[in-house]
């Protein structure tokens, strides 16, 4: 499960557009962050997730944040500041077996496109051939289409796909989207099939399509009406922080990851009935050239870290699968977190404390200094040494608890699948 959020210029307090994604995965996918070069090519076909699809000559430099074992991308930005991320929605329309991804799509179209519309109308070329399709999920069957926000620093639009239908809206001030679809009789662009079925009368693009059942226990309304109204209310002065607030966001306070929801934004795994958790994040703000990534999970235990186009990215150490290895940047995180977890009440207080002011103090650092490439790379790698330095502080600090007996069972059982050895 996912949120996405963006906030133009009319809304945000520097002018800029301001675009965030918490991507929800299951509980060992392991993500990966990594920066792509401008690369020329032979022109020859790409090999997807699941399908060939054909080539260019040249793509354009990105950032992504993607499942280990896709080749598409949960959200990312592109050297134009193009910035795209996807939800699952759950539909009355059958998916494809094989397919393209949503998650394809995005790296697609952030490769080979300059700018939302130029993104958009790829995206829905794909949507049109009947060309969306496949698993989104490695270990198990799951299959839906995708809702996208496409944002870069004059435009931004929000994109729900069913089949090869479609629907678009132009986002004029605040909007977010999860795992539903939002978009009713007040789309701007359309599929024919889609203006066809409005022609006949009143029609709900929501409505019509959404499926009941699995789009109930997503949540994704609830979790949707939550992040809109926090946007609404702050609508003219949202900043780069207030973002990064909302991405932490839990359903209740004081949390306890055990009583957790698919109600919260920074999502907890808990098994059965909440099967996702928050696996990396992103606050892209557009028209200032940088962008803030996690790489790690859930938002409420990491720090948003400075990275550019420019500057690209520090070495974060081997490729990670869904496997434990210290040596990857994702799962050397995701050890300490799971520990934190088993006495999260016990010392959420003070670590927010020290998280916050880590994280106010690099954001400081970045609006301080120039923003050549030197600088960029230069912030970017102390952000990520500060992190490491938070993490053994607070990695000697920890003393773990015992979880809640199903809730413990379900995590000694992800535990034991990652090859991850913890007590709780």
């Amino acid at each position: 499960m996912c949120d996405i959020l963006v906030a133009t210029p009319e809304a945000t307090k520097e002018g800029i557009t301001l675009f965030a994604k918490n991507s929800d995965r299951e509980p060992n996918e392991a993500q990966i962050l990594e920066f792509i070069p401008r690369t020329k090519h032979n022109g020859e076909s790409v090999r997807l997730t699941y399908v060939d699809f054909p080539g260019v000559k040249e793509t354009y430099a990105v950032i992504l944040s993607r499942p280990w074992w896709m080749w598409g991308a949960e959200m990312g930005v592109n050297e134009f500041e193009l910035a795209i991320g996807n939800t699952a929605v759950f539909t009355k329309v059958r998916v494809p077996k094989k397919g393209i991804t949503g998650m394809d799509m995005i790296r697609l179209a952030l490769e080979r496109t300059k700018n939302a519309r130029e993104a958009l109308e790829f995206i829905t070329g794909i949507v049109e051939d009947g060309l969306q399709g496949g698993n989104g999920s490695k270990s198990h069957r799951l299959y839906y289409f995708s809702s996208f926000i496409i944002a870069d620093p004059k435009e931004a639009w929000v994109l729900e796909t069913v089949g090869r239908d479609w629907a678009a809206k132009k986002i004029e001030g605040v909007y977010s989207i999860s795992n539903a679809l939002t978009i009713e009789n007040d789309w701007d662009m359309a599929s024919e099939g889609v203006e066809r079925l409005a022609r006949k009368g009143s029609f709900s693009f929501a409505k019509h399509f959404s499926d009941r059942f699995y789009t109930h226990f997503a949540r994704g309304r609830e979790r949707r009406a939550f992040t809109l109204a926090k946007l609404k209310e702050r609508a003219g002065k949202i900043t780069l922080e207030y973002m990064m607030s909302v991405l932490r966001f839990h359903s209740f306070e004081p949390y306890r990851p055990e009583k957790g929801s698919m109600r919260d934004i920074c999502m907890h795994y808990g098994g059965l009935t909440r099967p996702s958790q928050t696996a990396s994040s992103q606050v892209s703000e557009l028209g200032k050239g940088i962008h803030w990534f996690t790489g790690t999970s859930n938002p409420c235990l990491s720090i948003f870290k400075p990275v550019s186009l420019e500057g690209g990215l520090p070495d974060l150490g081997k490729t990670p699968i869904d496997k434990y290895d210290p040596e990857t940047y994702w799962w050397r995180f995701e050890a300490f977190h799971r520990k934190f977890l088993t006495n999260y009440r016990g010392y959420i207080d003070d670590f927010a404390r020290e998280r916050d002011r880590l994280q106010a103090g690099i954001i400081e650092r970045a609006r301080e200094i120039e923003k050549t490439p030197e600088d960029m790379r230069a912030l970017t790698e102390w952000a990520f040494r500060e992190e490491a330095r938070l993490l053994e502080r607070w990695e000697k600090l920890i003393k773990p608890g015992k979880l809640p007996f199903l809730f413990g069972r379900s995590w000694r059982k992800v535990n034991e699948e990652a090859g991850l050895g913890l007590e709780g």
